[in-house]
């Protein structure tokens, strides 16, 4: 395949003509519709696909006014001031207790589904004595009295968060399994692990096959951690329930670095007596689900106000009869679009400003000149920084997504308008090359006498041509000359 080049040295134009070497010799292009007609699909083509791509480009950008960023701070600090006095920190939390009293119904709750034959009304301790021998563990060591009190500082008051067993996480089930198959029990002090054989001689795990053992580990876990929830069966007023799932990670890197024979660094060590410390002070899987409450609101709040301020403009800017139900919650639907996230973005933003900052402040008065880092954490919202930390996540990788469709759609918006250069170009060569009524010239010339009233169309084909006027012939005349035998 090749181009034939024709230029025209006045007009400075260039004609391009495709063509094929076949059998039967040179074979252009098909003609200028055809042309044409390729290039109105692929424009056709080209026009989707860059719909499309601005359609995702719009679902990623934010379409945020002012009054929305207005909204969404309001409700930040609004719920920050809630967590700073009604959750504040361990025994001084209004929302704490709340959730102290719904964890201890829901161990009774538990405890009933078990066969406990309790009433509404009787104390936790009775339910949770019975969870104790119903779900039994041979990892419990309090360290007042039995095989525990070989382990240093192990006490009443920080069993549950030194044994890896009682972490609320993937690698406290490790341990309650392998310490229930063995008979034994592991906990965390100083910086190391330390296993004690034959924890419990009367324990027996239940099951005759691996995966019966796996399930009864499984539910002989579980069911303890309930148990553990509020406090154990001896606790005296709060008592002290499960770690949080958060900081007893503390320990499972101790447990994962002592495994892989690699000695905890001081920061490991400075992070695992910081978790005990709190935990000490009360700060539980209770106390951190009290921290959720006011994170939950600020989302509710948010995603409720975005969808009645979108609600409000459908009805003021749709007719009645146009009005339908699948078009309002694409209005309104306070989920999926990058508006909300945005919003979510600034109100979890605003609510981490001032739940930190009253931390500080705490931190720094009760250090008396000092930073007291104990009180900073006990304070600062923990479930408050996570969700941030999604939501600045989320604009990160919107922002990167961006980035990639506008190059896409400027590519797209460029060959768009070569196709729409080239189908205006092919229209001006079928203006220019429609001749059919005037080739027909060739056919008078040769079966009519009367061929001198066809010169008008030679010269008009000429001059569409674009002949310079000096070169056509415009009459009989002209042509008799332009043919006469010329004197030497």
């Amino acid at each position: 395949m090749g181009d034939l080049f024709k230029k025209d040295s006045e007009e400075n134009k260039f004609f391009i003509y495709e063509f094929t070497v076949g059998p039967n010799g040179y074979q252009f292009a098909a003609n200028i519709q055809s042309a044409m007609s390729t290039a109105e699909s692929e424009l056709m083509s080209v026009s989707e696909r860059l719909e499309e791509t601005e359609e995702s480009l719009k679902k990623l950008t934010p379409e945020c006014d002012k009054l929305d960023y207005i909204l969404a701070a309001s409700s930040g600090v609004l719920c920050g001031l809630l967590d700073v006095f009604l959750v504040g920190k361990p025994g001084e939390s209004p929302i704490g207790d709340l959730t102290d009293k719904w964890f201890e119904d829901r161990t009774k709750d538990f405890a009933k589904l078990s066969g406990w034959t309790g009433k509404d009304n009787d104390d936790a301790t009775s339910a949770v004595r019975y969870l104790e021998k119903t779900f039994k563990i041979p990892y419990d060591q309090r360290g007042a009295g039995d095989a525990g009190g070989k382990v240093f500082d192990l006490t009443p008051k920080n069993h549950h968060f030194k044994s890896l067993a009682h972490n609320p996480t993937l690698l406290g089930l490790f341990f309650s399994i392998l310490d229930q198959w063995n008979d034994t029990s592991h906990f965390v002090t100083d910086g190391r692990v330390i296993t004690l054989e034959g924890a419990d001689e009367l324990f027996e795990l239940r099951g005759e096959t691996v995966p019966a053992k796996l399930f009864f580990g499984f539910l002989n876990w579980f069911g303890h951690l309930i148990s553990d929830m509020s406090g154990s069966s001896g606790s005296v007023s709060r008592g002290m329930g499960i770690p949080s799932p958060i900081w007893s990670w503390s320990n499972d890197i101790i447990a994962i670095k002592d495994k892989l024979h690699i000695t905890p660094g001081e920061f490991d060590q400075s992070l695992n007596d910081l978790a005990q410390n709190i935990y000490n002070s009360g700060y539980d899987a209770r106390f951190q689900s009290a921290q959720c409450i006011p994170v939950f609101f600020n989302e509710l709040i948010v995603r409720l106000m975005y969808s009645v301020r979108r609600m409000i403009t459908y009805y003021q800017q749709t007719e009645q009869q146009t009005r339908s139900f699948k078009a309002l919650w694409k209005a309104c639907e306070p989920f999926s679009n990058a508006s909300v996230k945005r919003m979510l973005t600034v109100a979890h933003g605003s609510f981490c400003v001032v739940d930190a900052g009253d931390a500080a402040i705490r931190g720094l008065l009760k250090g008396q000149g000092a930073f007291d880092v104990g009180e900073f954490v006990m304070r600062l919202n923990i479930i408050g920084i996570g969700r941030f930390s999604i939501s600045l996540y989320g604009e990160a990788k919107r922002a990167i997504q961006r980035m990639g469709i506008d190059r896409e759609v400027v590519c797209l918006t460029r060959e768009r308008t070569i196709l729409l250069d080239y189908i205006e170009g092919l229209r001006c060569l079928e203006e220019v090359y429609d001749d059919e009524s005037l080739l027909v010239f060739v056919q008078d010339l040769q079966n009519s006498e009367l061929y001198i009233e066809n010169f008008e169309k030679t010269v008009a084909l000429a001059e569409k041509r674009g002949v310079p006027d000096k070169k056509i012939l415009h009459n009989k005349a002209e042509i008799d000359a332009y043919f006469a035998p010329r004197r030497p």
